[in-house]
């Protein structure tokens, strides 16, 4: 598997709009279309924007190396993996159940939040289970990206996308919502539906497979190479690299070596008799840190540099340790995210509840001095929070752990610069997300784009409308931006407000049907970049829930434009 896959996707997406900025001319809408002429970017210009990026937005990921880190800290703690294991045996025993719900969670969490990048804290822990449960990469990818685009077309509640798009377009805050609902429970179980497929058709070849190697009588062999023990027995005279042999197919021992002879002094281990069967499933099992297999039940999970799992799962595993801690920690953290992200405030539900909670805390005095203003600093209400504010609560919960299973300082050390160097690749990917914007945004070529396309008709029309969206949605890798790049112009083209409503809704689906395949999809690359899925594996993977999806979306729209 070739590396950094995404990344390069997402680096000659950089350079295909550097040279656009050279082929149109730039303009601006304030009260009127201005046209600038061309405003083509420079060579110090490409080198800059990223610092641009970074002063403007380094919170995104810098928020994506601290969610590696909480992780990596994580990782040095045995009950963690414990309460993997715990969690992937009871989902494994309802596998389709637990697809159905993770999903479900996903997508709504997303929709009523409006903020996906939020929830990258719940990714990686995501990413476990289902390893553990023995889905491979692409099915990993395609649950959580699918989940989280299925949120974003289904936005309900979201201020940062159906919220500003109602602000701008003057609608209510929760303008045409039932249809938003039926949006979301369609994109849903689209995306429940092909994933539960794509599994379907891997075990289908995998069986395929097994069956034409018993009919042909022939075995596939995988070798796991186990490195020497450190300490070798007393006669032993010569150091050597052990070779055993997993067999995928059935009637030959896996523990036989050379000549029959499966025995080797020290640590290493050999089979006596025992074959490995493809009706179990099973494996040898190595040693080595490196090297070795994850096992869960029947299911083997490879450790090895090229697949990445050995950085997605924490191989050292304490049953003796309770796992409550983590389970209420990990819940606490997930429902505080919703809670903080909800709307609660004028622009939203308008329920003061929490504001008044906030002020209370803030103006409580101890002998005349504010002693929680001062503790906690700049403090905001429930409703109004955004990724910033979520760095303290992981902190907290992290030290909590530390604290509850007695981890050394070195090692909280060591697990956290570990978790940031595994995720270095998807922050770097954040920051070439956010250049982009910034590319787009001192060079506003778009907009002469969006001019031409709405120029072909008059007035209100699905198929421009849609085709305006869809772009504004590839330039664009932020939903703000890509709201305010094109709506306010939109509204002086299209002035019939009765149409504003479908313009909405056409605006937040096609946003979250982009965020499945766009190249400048901040949460796709970052999590196709972590787990090291090909980006044309990725099409080649998820291209029927495009198509569907698409189709679904223009019925609905053509609906609510004929009502």
């Amino acid at each position: 598997m070739k590396k950094h896959n995404a990344l390069k996707v997402v680096l000659v997406s950089l350079i295909v709009l550097l040279v656009l900025s050279w082929i149109f001319p730039a303009a601006y809408f304030s009260s009127e279309f201005m046209d600038q002429g061309r405003v083509q970017m420079g060579l110090f210009d490409f080198f800059e924007y990223p610092l641009t990026a970074i002063s403007y937005f380094g919170y995104i990921p810098m928020y994506l190396l601290f969610v590696g880190g909480f992780y990596g800290v994580l990782y040095k703690i045995p009950a963690y993996r414990s309460f993997l294991d715990k969690v992937a045996a009871k989902a494994k025993a309802h596998s389709t159940l637990t697809i159905i719900l993770m999903v479900a969670l996903l997508a709504s969490g997303v929709s009523i939040c409006g903020l996906q990048v939020g929830f990258a804290l719940f990714i990686p822990f995501l990413v476990s289970v289902l390893l553990l449960m023995g889905y491979d990469n692409r099915v990993v990818a395609y649950t959580i990206v699918g989940a989280l685009a299925a949120g974003l077309v289904g936005t309900t509640y979201g201020v940062q996308n159906s919220g500003l798009a109602a602000s701008i377009l003057s609608l209510n805050f929760d303008f045409q919502i039932g249809v938003r609902f039926v949006l979301l429970a369609v994109a849903v179980f689209l995306v429940i539906l092909n994933v539960l497929l794509t599994i379907r058709r891997q075990e289908r070849i995998t069986v395929k497979e097994i069956k034409l190697d018993s009919n042909k009588k022939e075995t596939k062999v995988e070798e796991v190479v186990v490195e020497e023990p450190e300490k070798p027995a007393k006669k032993e005279t010569k150091a050597a690299t052990k070779k055993t042999t997993t067999t995928k197919g059935a009637g030959k021992s896996a523990g036989k070596g050379s000549k029959g002879k499966g025995k080797a002094k020290g640590k290493s281990t050999s089979t006596k008799g025992k074959s490995t069967s493809t009706k179990t499933n099973k494996s040898t099992k190595s040693k080595n840190a490196n090297k070795a297999a994850l096992k869960d039940g029947d299911v083997i999970v490879a450790k090895n540099e090229d697949n990445g799992y050995h950085l997605l799962v924490p191989a050292e595993a304490d049953g003796k340790r309770t796992t409550w801690p983590i389970t209420l920690l990990f819940t606490l953290l997930f429902v505080l995210m919703v809670l903080a992200f909800i709307p609660w405030g004028e622009t939203g539900f308008n329920v003061p509840f929490f504001q008044n909670v906030t002020d209370a805390v803030l103006e409580f005095e101890l002998f005349g001095f504010p002693i929680f203003a001062k503790l906690l600093g700049n403090v905001v209400a429930f409703g109004e929070w955004s990724v910033n504010q979520l760095f303290l609560p992981m902190a907290l919960a992290l030290l909590l752990l530390v604290v509850i299973y007695k981890v050394k300082f070195n090692d909280v050390l060591d697990g956290f610069v570990a978790g940031v160097k595994k995720a270095a690749v998807p922050a770097l990917v954040g920051v070439a997300m956010y250049t982009i914007l910034v590319i787009v945004t001192y060079h506003p070529y778009q907009l002469t784009i969006y001019k031409a396309i709405l120029g072909l008709t008059k007035g209100f029309n699905i198929a421009t409308t849609t085709l305006v969206s869809l772009l504004a949605a590839v330039f664009n890798s932020d939903p703000i931006y890509t709201a305010q790049s094109y709506l306010p112009y939109y509204v002086s083209v299209v002035t019939n407000a009765d149409n504003y409503p479908l313009v909405g809704i056409i605006y937040q689906a096609i946003y979250g049907f982009t965020s499945l395949f766009a190249p400048t999809s901040l949460i796709l690359m970052a999590t196709l970049s972590y787990l090291k899925v090909n980006y044309l594996d990725w099409l080649k993977t998820a291209w029927k829930l495009l198509l569907e999806l698409f189709v679904v979306l223009l019925i609905v729209f053509i609906i609510l434009a004929l009502i």
